[in-house]
């Protein structure tokens, strides 16, 4: 619990942030409702100003944080356990003074809310240096395994998002096993997609050619078996669940899938070990500001190996 106004000078750790997240880590343990409730009412300030949650603050900047009463049970929900923080310190692929890349475990969201407490970036932030400056970069869903691109310097950050909405400058390549024979002419998928938010909330995408987003995915057959494929995709635009709903498109939907998959299947290859989504973003490459090109690789996790050698 803060008992006092405090005025936080902002410094190059926190340069470029948005408020909304400075708060998130300033006020650690705070649930997102608080933080944006304070700042709705006007007692957050920047620079003596009101501000939005999404407001950018820079260096020089003074923000007034008031005291707020944070419940210590809910404060000790948004640290990560002695066994997350070991497992993402293991994860570490790639770390310079800008940029951080981790092999994010399946089932572990990238950051928190819609009832998750702690996610990713939430993680490295509580088991960073005070005020670090961790942002990421783009996304991955909860149940994909494999490379997330963490921003250590806010100027990293718009680099690589700058990059991200250029297609085909970031090379992505996933591993995926699907139902069926995927065949081997079967290179690219070129298919509109829509995202729809249903009042449950229970968000999914569908391809839809008229009201849809362009949407392409590249993909290489790998290893075929007696009733599933490898593959490779490599994304060349960046939509919402666009791998797996474009795999589904093509007659053949991701094993573990339990979105756009076939029940009866992916029952039956839990019984084979495969007790997740199999989708793992592989491999990163990307072309730094130097001229130099970063080339990063996430070895497939063991439960996914691992029951694939059974397949074998």
């Amino acid at each position: 619990m803060s008992n006092s106004v405090r005025f936080i000078e902002i410094s190059e750790s926190s340069d470029g942030q948005r408020l909304d997240n400075f708060l998130m880590k300033t006020l650690k343990g705070a649930p997102k409702s608080l933080v944006y409730r304070i700042i709705r009412k006007g007692e957050v300030r920047v620079n003596k100003g009101r501000a939005k949650p999404d407001t950018r603050i820079y260096i020089g900047d003074t923000v007034r944080v008031p005291p707020v009463k944070i419940d210590a049970k809910a404060e000790q929900e948004h640290k990560p356990g002695a066994g997350l923080s070991q497992l993402l310190k293991h994860s570490v692929i790639y770390e310079s003074d800008e940029l951080l890349i981790v092999n994010k475990p399946s089932g572990l969201a990238v950051h928190g809310g819609s009832g998750v407490n702690l996610g990713l970036i939430e993680a490295l932030r509580a088991n960073a240096k005070e005020h670090a400056y961790l942002e990421l970069v783009h996304r991955l869903d909860r149940d994909t395994s494999g490379c997330v691109m963490v921003a250590k310097k806010r100027r990293m950050l718009k680099y690589l998002q700058d990059l991200l909405r250029s297609a085909g400058s970031v090379k992505k390549t996933y591993w995926a096993l699907v139902e069926g024979q995927w065949s081997k002419r079967q290179t690219l998928v070129d298919a509109a997609l829509l995202k729809r938010e249903p009042r449950n909330g229970e968000r999914f995408v569908e391809v839809n050619g008229r009201e849809g987003k362009p949407s392409k995915t590249r993909f290489k057959l790998l290893e075929s078996y007696r009733q599933c494929s490898l593959i490779e995709a490599m994304p060349l635009t960046g939509r919402t669940h666009q791998i797996r709903v474009h795999a589904k498109h093509a007659g053949h939907p991701l094993v573990g899938d339990d979105k756009y998959g076939t029940e009866s299947f992916n029952k039956q290859m839990r019984h084979q070990g495969f007790k997740r989504l199999f989708l793992h973003a592989k491999s990163l490459k990307v072309p730094m500001a130097d001229g130099s090109v970063l080339e990063v690789e996430a070895p497939l996790p063991d439960e996914l190996s691992l029951a694939l050698k059974r397949l074998a």
